[in-house]
């Protein structure tokens, strides 16, 4: 394998924990890329509910270009701290660090090489270094890969498991030198996982060649929520019974048969754009969850499957058709701090 390999976290015991862990903060960016948004104060709008949902519950520090520092006052909380730094997108899952915890509560972090998402937009320089800034900004030890991958590529278990998909993770305009093997020992090294679950994600995907965010997500440790088109006219359909065949009497690192809960996506077919529907794509705030809805009949019975999964954490809903425009959603444009002891 032609890659270079810095230290190993495993060795100091790190391991990315599952998203339901304490959070010390969570990370966003604020839009800069004004081509890739229809109706940029809509975004902005858009953004702001979302951070300021999240803010309820946990510290929240937003990344924001320089010149637009003054635009983001008018739109976010007060509380929210607000952190200038150069930026070309905002879609922090997939350029912030992968954050990484050990028995001992020490924090560290690891950083892949960004690329976004295989070259679809230029420039993305500023975006390949945002992982290694915030690290730097906190004082937080990096684990450096030059692996080219994104946060919203992966679900884990924090118990040693690692879900993704062979429809991104595989893709050559990702890591063409690299084989299947290759990359699973660089997410076990990076992400301190001993096993790696592939399912075929969706190769149709054009925005993010099918990111695990918006197909499966760990609940807890043996569990996962899948999401599955109910209409089977839907495009999405086949796609999510495709990775449910991939899941089925799967194995994680513990030896337990992972246990399936589903959840309806949104309706595919009402857009003629890579727009995300897709209710997986939600954040685990400390004692919430904030599920994504698109002014959809779908909208209310995403709430409620996440009432029944988490009955101990409010469950509130935002609209983001405003962001799901831009082709991500709630879990695209957070990433969680986890909290150090």
């Amino acid at each position: 394998m032609n890659q270079l390999q810095h230290k190993d976290p495993r060795d100091q015991g790190f391991y990315m924990p599952g998203e339901w862990h304490n959070h010390s903060c969570c990370w966003m960016a604020w839009p800069a890329r004004f081509d890739l948004w229809p109706n940029i104060n809509a975004a902005n709008k858009a953004y702001a509910e979302v951070a300021n949902t999240i803010l309820k519950f946990e510290s929240v520090k937003m990344l924001v270009l320089p010149s637009l520092m003054e635009e983001a006052k008018k739109y976010l909380n007060d509380k929210i701290e607000i952190i200038p730094m150069s930026i070309d997108d905002s879609w922090a899952r997939d350029s912030g660090p992968n954050f990484l915890i050990n028995d001992s509560g020490l924090l560290a972090a690891s950083t892949w090489e960004f690329n976004a998402w295989g070259e679809k937009f230029i420039p993305y320089d500023q975006d390949a270094l945002m992982g290694s800034r915030i690290l730097n900004l906190i004082g937080v030890e990096e684990f450096k890969s030059t692996m080219r991958a994104e946060g919203g590529g992966i679900t884990v278990d924090g118990e040693g498991t690692v879900i993704t998909t062979e429809s991104c993770f595989l893709n050559n305009n990702r890591n063409p030198s690299m084989t299947k093997k290759d990359v699973e020992q660089e997410l076990c090294r990076t992400l301190g996982v001993q096993k790696v679950i592939w399912i075929p994600g969706d190769p149709n995907e054009t925005g993010t060649d099918g990111h695990i965010d918006g197909i499966t997500a760990f609940i807890e440790p043996g569990r996962i929520l899948l999401e599955i088109n109910p209409n089977k006219n839907d495009p999405h359909y086949k796609v999510g019974m495709n990775n449910l065949e991939a899941l089925k009497n799967i194995k994680d690192a513990k030896g337990r048969t992972l246990e399936i809960d589903f959840i309806d996506e949104g309706d595919y077919l009402s857009t003629e754009f890579d727009e995300c529907r897709s209710y997986v794509n939600s954040y685990l705030a400390n004692d919430a969850v904030i599920v994504p809805g698109y002014n959809h009949e779908r909208d209310y019975a995403a709430v409620e499957k996440y009432q029944q999964i988490y009955p101990d954490r409010t469950v509130v809903q935002v609209q983001i058709c405003d962001i799901a425009i831009g082709g991500g959603g709630v879990h695209c444009i957070t990433q969680q701090e986890c909290k150090s002891y």
